[in-house]
């Protein structure tokens, strides 16, 4: 079992930009307006507005798609 650290803001954002940059694939449709406002977001209020995002690009497929789930579900995991 390894243990993997928190994605960080920055990591956050990059992954919000890149679904800004695949703004014409289908299934981000609603997300990029989220993702563009979260850019500029930080701590609580990003971790937020993440959801928001996740929410968004459920039906978007692709190994891009999955890792940027990845890095926005872990963002968002409460640390114990």
């Amino acid at each position: 079992m390894t243990t993997e650290s928190k994605p960080t803001e920055n990591e956050v954002r990059t992954a919000l930009d890149m679904i800004v940059a695949n703004s014409n694939d289908k299934g981000v449709n609603y997300a990029v307006n989220y993702a563009k406002a979260g850019c500029s977001m930080r701590g609580k209020e990003l971790r937020i507005q993440c959801l928001y995002v996740l929410n968004n690009i459920t039906h978007w497929r692709g190994d891009l798609a999955k890792s940027i789930r990845s890095i926005l579900k872990d963002f968002t995991k409460k640390q114990r």
